[in-house]
């Protein structure tokens, strides 16, 4: 995931913002995880190194995904479109988390629990995802001046 990251940084326009998004959405998402294993939620058979915390492998995760938030992705046909993103949110979220149990990643130890904490949790930081990455856009060049907030 770091080499993805770092090819990434390396083939944006301007690196700065977009280092600045992928260390955003792992706190985020490192702080979201955090919360759901420490409510007895989720549980991760591996990479914990502190207990009731997200693991590093899914904050490195976070941060990957934010690498996908302003290339012409879904995420970015989604700016703009907060109803759309909380919706994609609300189902794309939980259906990772459970697809991610499948294949033996992650437990969801209360079911019920854990599936609505993650689409009322997705719903909410799907918009605000788009919104920090917008603000954070190395990828793109616009011209116009409400642009001019973003670090060069």
């Amino acid at each position: 995931m770091a080499v993805v990251v770092l090819v990434h940084l390396a083939t944006v326009r301007r690196a700065g913002p977009e280092l600045a998004l992928v260390i955003v959405c792992g706190v985020i998402g490192g702080l979201w995880d955090s919360i759901l294993v420490s409510m007895g939620w989720v549980a991760y058979p591996s990479g914990m190194v502190f207990q009731g915390a997200a693991p590093y492998w899914i904050v490195a995760m976070w941060m990957l995904f934010a690498t996908t938030l302003n290339c012409g992705s879904i995420c970015e046909w989604l700016k703009g479109r907060p109803a759309l993103a909380v919706l994609f949110g609300v189902a794309g979220g939980p259906l990772a988390y459970f697809t991610g149990e499948k294949l033996g990643g992650i437990q969801l130890v209360e079911m019920q629990e854990a599936l609505l904490a993650l689409a009322v949790g997705w719903g909410a930081m799907m918009p605000l995802l788009l919104l920090l990455a917008t603000r954070f856009n190395g990828v793109t060049v616009h011209d116009d001046a409400r642009q001019g907030w973003i670090l060069d």
